[in-house]
């Protein structure tokens, strides 16, 4: 009975973790890392990974609902263009460098720098931002390929744990002069896809058998009220995430974001090369 109730409590944790961080530019990836070395635990098993992502997409999904559904109304617009363009990258880099980011993945060997990476790309998306609204702030129409190619790289360099999605796609938008709350849509916008690959991709591992099973990654099956509850959790959390950020990004700054990032960059490298509390 104890065990349950501690897979549920975990199913939570993560799944707030993962709703949480997938959206605001802190890594989702990184803090998983980082909590997996503090708790001294292994991966979550594949099953669990892909509800919470699934619940993530169906965060985005319930609050850019109508930028979603204006899309597929009129999918031949330079906006789903600009949407193929920014995956692209992400794509290519998962493909090409797979093995390499499952071993930092393992390790967090790069964690520290990434984590600084994460507020350099806030910050100096901030500060070409506040330059570009001097003059004037490009609006959607304004958009071109180089911007989504752009923000597309942005998205492939944080595949690196530590180097927050959001945040990234948010810097290379921002950096561009584009509006802000069209930067935002756009960065929500561009998760879709990547996440949906990714989910598609573990679903297919795992009926192939390519993945160890919960049992072999855990040594005990996870139960499926876990992984609802993980995916559920997610979802929910996802959902206040984006709508927290979409209003963060129009009315106020990455600063306190990029902060945070440093520091926990600075103290991640300090623990890695000197303390090895954690790492």
């Amino acid at each position: 009975m104890v065990e349950e109730k501690m897979s549920v409590f975990e199913a939570i944790f993560l799944g707030v973790i993962q709703g949480l961080t997938e959206f605001i530019p802190v890594s989702s990836s990184g803090h998983l890392v980082l909590f997996r070395q503090i708790f001294g635990v292994g991966a979550p098993p594949l099953a669990f990974d892909t509800a919470v992502h699934i619940g993530t997409l169906v965060a985005v999904f319930a609050v850019l609902w109508k930028d979603i559904v204006a899309v597929l109304k009129k999918v031949v617009q330079p906006l789903t263009l600009y949407l193929i363009i920014g995956t692209i990258p992400g794509v290519v880099a998962a493909l090409m460098f797979r093995g390499w980011l499952e071993g930092t993945f393992e390790t967090g060997n790069y964690l520290g720098f990434a984590f600084l990476g994460t507020s350099l790309l806030l910050v100096t998306a901030e500060l070409l931002a506040k330059r570009a609204a001097k003059h004037s702030l490009r609006k959607p129409g304004e958009m071109n390929w180089l911007d989504a190619l752009i923000i597309g790289v942005c998205q492939a360099i944080a595949l690196i744990p530590g180097i927050s999605r959001s945040g990234a796609t948010l810097s290379g938008a921002l950096s561009r002069g584009l509006n802000r709350d069209f930067a935002a849509r756009y960065s929500f916008m561009l998760s879709i896809p990547i996440i949906l690959g990714a989910t598609l991709f573990q679903i297919v591992e795992q009926f192939l058998g390519v993945e160890p099973t919960a049992t072999e990654v855990t040594g005990e099956p996870i139960g499926p009220l876990a992984i609802i509850i993980g995916a559920v959790t997610a979802a929910v959390v996802g959902f206040f995430a984006v709508r927290l950020m979409l209003k963060i990004v129009r009315e106020k700054s990455l600063w306190g974001f990029a902060v945070y990032t440093g520091i926990l960059g600075v103290l991640v490298l300090i623990d890695q090369f000197s303390l090895n509390v954690v790492f």
